[in-house]
């Protein structure tokens, strides 16, 4: 304590005092407010660490207000120092979602609490598993079985005065889209691919543009990721920098095995595991749908592995070893997460205060080989043509052709045709074909000139169609123009 009251002055002395009173107290009388002559007992280790938390709460934001009180040459656009900043991220209008509550959320939530965020929530689906504890702090042995998005909401509450961390156990797909636009900025603690595309489409729904193509109603981002010792951290503003769906590509493809290779001629012991989770299973076990969280599924296909194993002369099989190929698990380490999710909460108090140059926009860290980081500006997709994050993808038709005729050459086209199965046009208000209650209603529509349905207005060089599909996950745009050519013309 006297250590921190020279290296901290105006923050340690008070603790200092306070806990200096409490121990004088106590060695007087056993403990604070205890009857004279009564038998001494040691101070709970929990009534110091509650007098420090409460002599210090009034001062505990000495740092951030020296960011936050000054001016300086690297303060981001538009910053304005004054307490203001701090009240703000402090109130009701400031909440942070993060979504994600395992190794790396739990690094998250942490941060967030400590870098001065109060109002906080946390979304999570999964429950709390024994291997868990390794890496996420925020549970213990008596947690498993617990979701994990509430323990952890009640650790930080409990551990970390003044702050509210509201939980929400269920699938982010469960929520509607008021749910996360309340939010000023979303952080992503997430390991898999789906989810994040899940999450891009839904700030990206939110995201609107004016007349001159300037992007409006902006919802931030930030992504982390860990994969071992690799990690990233991404600032994603819809409109301004790429999003996930821009840059889709340039995320390695998942390790798959031939089946040939695991039937005849299996070499590793990989091979072995999803020889007997993929073929064996079938085979023997084909009226029972296989449970990666079943310890008894898991443990057959463990022995089966062995057994292939043992036939083929291959060493290596374990129990740890066959969960990891069945669910795809790549060992997490604990500091990787630690990194990550401090350049993630860095990035989302600088979104919230403009207190520094944001990152522009992807961060990687490399810490196989030694401790090794670099930032890349990612770019969006070529000719601004992103289904989810653009302005619209741009589709010339032929004004006589037919609505049905269109719908065909959605399609077919090179962008759209991944994202949609039984698209549903509207133009503004109107609805130009739809499926389930509508479509009865709109099917006269598909015979009808494209040109006789859309009429662009003045000046205007395209239309904005909205397509709906029940494979997206937000409405796309699409910017509809129209083809003349030379022998039409004449």
């Amino acid at each position: 304590l006297a250590q921190a009251c020279a290296t901290y002055p105006g923050v340690g002395q008070p603790v200092c005092q306070k806990a200096s009173d409490l121990c004088t107290s106590s060695s007087a009388s056993g403990h604070p407010g205890a009857t004279p002559g009564a038998a001494q007992q040691p101070l709970p280790q929990q009534s110091l660490a509650a007098v420090a938390m409460e002599a210090t709460y009034e001062g505990r934001w000495l740092g951030l207000d020296q960011l936050l009180l000054r001016a300086g040459n690297l303060t981001g656009p538009g910053f304005e120092a004054g307490p203001e900043l701090r009240e703000f991220m402090q109130s009701e209008d400031c909440r942070i979602l993060c979504v994600g509550a395992g190794g790396l959320g739990c690094e998250i939530l942490k941060d967030l609490a400590l870098t001065g965020f109060v109002n906080i929530d946390v979304i999570d689906m999964d429950t709390i598993d024994v291997s868990n504890l390794n890496r996420q702090f925020l549970f213990r042995m008596h947690d498993v079985g617990k979701p994990k998005a509430v323990v952890a909401a009640e650790k930080v509450n409990s551990r970390v005065a003044g702050v509210k961390v509201t939980p929400h156990f269920c699938r982010i797909e469960e929520k509607p889209a008021d749910f996360y636009q309340q939010f000023a900025v979303i952080v992503l603690g997430l390991d898999s691919l789906e989810a994040r595309r899940y999450m891009n489409s839904v700030v990206c729904g939110f995201l609107e543009y004016d007349d001159e193509g300037n992007p409006e109603n902006v919802k931030p981002m930030v992504d982390g990721g860990t994969e071992g010792f690799r990690g990233h951290a991404r600032v994603i503003l819809p409109g301004h920098t790429p999003c996930f769906e821009c840059t889709l590509g340039q995320f390695p493809p998942q390790t798959k095995f031939p089946l040939c290779t695991l039937a005849e001629t299996p070499r590793s012991p990989a091979h072995c595991i999803e020889y007997a989770h993929l073929i064996l299973w079938g085979q023997e076990r084909h009226s029972l749908e296989f449970d990666a969280d079943c310890e008894e599924h898991m443990t057959w296909v463990y022995n089966q592995a062995l057994l292939r194993a043992q036939q083929y002369g291959i060493q290596g099989v374990t129990y740890q070893l066959t969960q990891g190929v069945v669910k795809n698990i790549i060992p997490a380490i604990a500091s990787t997460n630690a990194i990550i999710s401090a350049v993630c909460v860095l990035e989302a108090f600088k979104l919230i205060t403009m207190v520094s140059t944001g990152l522009n926009n992807y961060f990687m860290y490399m810490g196989a080989q030694g401790v090794y980081t670099h930032t890349e500006k990612m770019s969006k997709a070529e000719d601004d043509d992103c289904p989810v994050c653009s302005a619209g993808v741009l589709l010339s038709v032929q004004p006589n052709m037919s609505l049905q005729q269109v719908i065909d050459a959605i399609l077919v086209h090179p962008v759209l045709k991944k994202h949609l199965v039984h698209p549903s046009l509207s133009y503004g208000a109107t609805n130009l074909y739809a499926h389930g209650i509508y479509e009865q209603e709109t099917r006269p529509n598909l015979e009808k000139p494209i040109s006789e349905l859309v009429v662009l207005e003045e000046g205007k060089s395209y239309a904005l169609l909205t397509v709906n599909d029940k494979k997206l996950h937000a409405p796309l745009r699409l910017r509809l123009s129209y083809a003349v050519d030379a022998e039409m013309a004449s």
